[in-house]
């Protein structure tokens, strides 16, 4: 009993091994140029016949606001966000910096502001080169040839078009309940909530996991505090089988943490931008879709064209569509 155990387990050892060293770097099959992976799958047509369905003027914002102390990457030594004015009514009076004199600068008041802000905050894209695997991300390119001091010359935010699709909120925390700390959403609870919202995945589709996670998003520390998120299995199903052209959810970092593997902190990350050029939005607020139950519509969202950037606030909103029962 004891040999057979031992070679059980050296086996699994084995088995769990070799699994973990199959990560790679994919290959587009838009060819060797493509910086925007799957989603190539939009097309004008796609985008005309899901506008086509809008059955209702009601629009649902899914962004949230960005705040002096809104929650951040600050433990990975990233800088919070910083707001600051430039210009205040009162103090334009005092400087005159337009030369203009005390009197035009009391009629005409002025106030000026700027931010200070990581690119991974509030709702935003993940650029598929934000993670890439064995020194190259999505379709082989590599630092060495495409990383400028200002920047990648190669699948940066700027290389990100609008996007019209179909959209499905998958709301995981109303089908399931309030998630527990650290919960990883799995391949079988998104096909429950599937089954419960009687909604069916369609190729193209943009899918956002609702982990509840927003209602927190007023206070970082709770926001923070040991999230949910989605697995490897959930996501290799939605991509590899559902053909998902993008994703979204409401926490932090999209997956959950500590990780799966022992071998790759953030395998989600990896095998989505790295290894399949699909792109996702995290930190999105899908309260009030939820709230009134709107399950399918139309996604219309474009982010900011950094250039170079690894990722780009992004302001998504969504129309109400006609739902086949």
């Amino acid at each position: 009993m004891k040999t057979t155990t031992f070679i059980l387990v050296t086996l699994l050892t084995i088995t769990a091994a070799t699994a973990q060293q199959k990560e790679a770097v994919g290959e587009s099959p838009w060819g060797p140029d493509d910086e925007i992976g799957t989603l190539n799958m939009m097309t004008e047509a796609s985008q005309l016949q899901v506008l086509s369905q809008i059955v209702s003027g009601k629009v649902y914002d899914l962004s949230v606001d960005y705040f002096v102390g809104m929650p951040s990457f600050h433990s990975l030594g990233d800088p919070g966000y910083q707001y600051w004015l430039t210009h205040t009514p009162h103090g334009t009076v005092v400087d005159n910096p337009n030369g203009l004199g005390e009197a035009m600068n009391q009629k005409v008041s002025y106030t000026g502001d700027a931010i200070s802000m990581y690119t991974h905050m509030g709702t935003h894209i993940d650029a598929l080169n934000h993670f890439g695997l064995n020194g190259k991300i999505w379709n082989g390119f590599t630092p060495e040839e495409h990383l400028g001091d200002k920047g990648w010359k190669k699948t940066g935010a700027e290389t990100i078009p609008p996007i019209i699709a179909r959209g499905v909120l998958l709301d995981v925390a109303a089908a399931k309940g309030p998630l527990p700390k650290n919960y990883r959403i799995s391949a079988a609870d998104l096909q429950l909530v599937l089954k419960k919202q009687n909604v069916r995945l369609q190729k193209g589709d943009v899918v956002l996991i609702r982990t509840g996670q927003a209602q927190h998003y007023e206070n970082a520390a709770d926001y923070l505090d040991n999230y949910p998120g989605i697995s490897l299995d959930a996501v290799k199903w939605l991509v590899e089988e559902m053909n998902i052209m993008l994703l979204g959810a409401d926490n932090l970092s999209f997956e959950a943490f500590p990780p799966e593997r022992t071998d790759n902190w953030v395998p989600v990350h990896t095998y989505l931008l790295a290894e399949k050029g699909a792109m996702f939005i995290e930190q999105m607020f899908l309260e009030e879709l939820s709230a009134n139950e709107v399950y399918e519509f139309v996604f219309i969202a474009a982010s900011l064209k950094l250039r170079g950037a690894s990722a780009s606030p992004m302001r998504p909103v969504a129309f109400p569509i006609q739902t086949k029962q």
